[in-house]
């Protein structure tokens, strides 16, 4: 059966950071707070490059552009969708 997905504080994950940065091996503070080593790893990172641990703060420009791309490509599918009805509208007039 699967483990319930656990989620950390901001407080909680600086103190991880911390603790890493501060000498202790990445395996045993793995071990010791029951983490996944993959966590430890994205928190460490996300803390170096931004200092932040939200999703938002850490995407790369590129990664911004494409959520910007996306949503205004969803917009003109939508524009076009309304251009279309109304164009059957005023055809059948």
């Amino acid at each position: 059966m699967p483990q319930a997905r656990r989620t950390f504080t901001t407080e909680f994950k600086k103190q991880m950071v911390q603790l890493y940065e501060s000498g202790k091996s990445r395996s045993s503070i793995v071990r010791e707070y029951d983490l996944t080593a993959s966590a430890l790893d994205r928190w460490i990172s996300q803390s170096q490059r931004s200092g932040s641990f939200s999703a938002k703060d850490n995407r790369t420009p590129e990664e911004n552009e494409l959520i910007a791309l996306r949503k205004e490509n969803q917009q003109l599918k939508m524009e076009n969708d309304i251009l279309k009805q109304a164009a059957l509208i005023m055809g059948r007039k």
